[in-house]
């Protein structure tokens, strides 16, 4: 067994934790992994099994508000490498960034093994080059797996590759009541994957109408969305209200969740809650749709905005996601929602 390994995974927190099999493999060979990321995924981060702690940097090549590239910002990191003096590092990316900037920190921070995905050329950057198929539609789960495992490591015994966050998670029962519930998730990180916000409100009142308990979650800046729609559903508002720690644990008590193409859908994914996704296709739903649980994906996955990454949607009316009536996601929810019980 080695010592100290690195993994870097600098994006947001959903890809963080698509990213925990490939860091539990890391985990089973080595005495310590150590995460970098960044803002926003350390949270995520401190929840996977196999971290012992997390290293935050702000990655101006990756962060979609990347700080300038200076001196003193490289510097920073090249120290608390150094300092943290690991043996190897790995570094995980999607399909669309370059690994060989953060290597080539990396190197000057004297890592003596570095292993990445690249299909550019990385002359001495990289110890262990991974060249796949960037036009295979592979689960970003499943393609960070690829590379531990060309990197010597391998999930143990009885570890089944799936989503999982470390445990036990906090008590939330006072702020949604006993499990069983359906959560909604309306906010995301980019306009481009976002369901109308009426057609949230009309969800949150059908399933009340139709006997289901909602419980409506989202972040600090969401609050006056998230108000609006537990309002229409008579639902618990934890808009802005919990931790990382505390989302899992609710999501963990639901029968299932709704939720965009976003962090909280991987969340509901890594404590074994269906989701039914509202999966705006400006990435490939086989990529990062909600991976190792049951799922449904809503969605026009062959609009005009397909594959093209997009934040903002660039077709008027944005049809692929404002084309989904709210009855349509109520009979997902009927059927992939997975009976949970209170535990006496």
């Amino acid at each position: 067994m080695i010592g100290t390994v690195l993994v870097a995974r600098v994006d947001n927190a959903g890809d963080v934790l698509l990213a925990g099999p490939a860091i539990r493999a890391v985990a089973a060979g080595a005495r310590e992994v150590v995460l970098l990321a960044g803002p926003h995924g350390r949270a995520a981060g401190e929840l996977l099994p196999g971290v012992s702690r997390v290293l935050e940097w702000r990655t101006p090549w990756i962060d979609p508000e990347p700080p300038p590239v200076n001196e003193a910002h490289i510097a920073r990191l090249v120290e608390d490498v150094r300092r943290l003096a690991p043996e190897q590092a790995l570094i995980l990316t999607s399909f669309h960034q370059s690994p060989l900037p953060l290597a080539l920190l990396l190197r000057l921070a004297g890592v003596p093994r570095i292993s990445a995905i690249s299909t550019d050329y990385p002359g001495s950057l990289l110890d262990v080059r991974r060249v796949v198929d960037e036009d295979a539609d592979v689960p970003e789960a499943e393609r960070m797996l690829g590379l531990a495992a060309q990197a010597g490591f391998g999930l143990p015994p009885g570890d089944d590759g799936r989503l999982a966050v470390r445990r036990p998670l906090p008590e939330v029962g006072h702020l949604t009541g006993p499990p069983g519930y359906v959560v909604l998730h309306p906010g995301v990180s980019a306009p481009a994957r976002a369901w109308p916000a009426q057609s949230w409100i009309r969800l949150a009142a059908e399933l009340s109408a139709a006997g289901e308990r909602v419980v409506v979650t989202g972040g600090p800046g969401e609050r006056e969305l998230t108000a609006r729609i537990a309002a229409a559903g008579d639902a618990p508002d934890l808009g802005g209200g919990t931790t990382m720690a505390e989302l899992a644990a609710v999501l963990d008590g639901a029968g299932a969740v709704v939720a965009a193409n976003t962090g909280p859908a991987h969340l509901a994914a890594a404590v074994g809650t269906p989701v039914v996704s509202l999966f705006a296709p400006v990435v490939p739903a086989a990529r990062w749709a909600p991976y190792g649980v049951r799922s449904a994906v809503l969605g026009d996955q062959n609009a005009p905005c397909r594959g093209t990454r997009a934040r903002v949607c660039p077709v008027p009316g944005h049809p692929c996601l404002s084309s989904v009536p709210s009855q349509r996601v109520v009979e997902e929810v009927r059927r992939v929602a997975a009976p949970k019980e209170a535990v006496v």
